[in-house]
C-alpha cells in the first residue's frame, strides 16, 4: 500500500516522550534508577492521514495533564516536507515502583514533578 504500518505511530510516541524527557533533563534511566516505572494504562491515536515509507516526519510531544499518581503526554505526528499532521493522540501513564504499585510523584519527587509541571500545555 506504500503507507507505514498504523502501530508505528506508538513507537513515535514513545520516542517522542522519551525526548521530551530527556529535554527537560530525565530519563527514562534515571526514573527507573529511583524505583520508578512509567507503564501506558490509556492511549490514543488518531489517524488523519498516513505516512508513507520515505516520508521524515516531526513528532511534537508535550504534557497535557499530571496528577499525583499519573501523566498524560499528548503527540502530534506531523510530514517535515509539508508539515501536514498525519496523527494526534495521547499516553496516560501512572508512576508506579518496581513492584507496580502506585507511588505519589509528586509526594516523594517535588522537584522532577516541578520541571514536569513547569513544562505542562495550558
Amino acid at each position: 500500500m506504500g503507507v507505514v504500518y498504523h502501530g508505528n505511530y506508538f513507537t513515535w510516541y514513545e520516542i517522542g516522550r522519551t525526548t521530551l524527557l530527556k529535554e527537560l533533563g530525565y530519563s527514562y534511566k534515571e526514573l527507573e534508577g529511583k524505583k520508578i516505572m512509567l507503564p501506558v494504562v490509556k492511549v490514543s491515536c488518531n489517524y488523519i492521514d498516513a505516512a508513507k515509507y520515505d516520508d521524515v516526519l516531526i513528532i511534537e510531544s508535550c504534557i497535557k495533564e499530571l496528577k499525583g499518581v499519573k501523566i498524560t503526554f499528548e503527540y502530534s505526528i506531523l510530514r517535515k516536507e509539508d508539515h501536514k499532521l498525519l496523527a494526534t493522540g495521547t499516553t496516560t501513564h501512572a508512576f508506579v515502583n518496581t513492584e507496580f504499585k502506585p507511588v505519589n510523584f509528586k509526594k516523594h519527587y517535588p522537584e522532577i514533578y516541578k520541571a514536569l509541571e513547569t513544562n505542562m500545555e495550558g
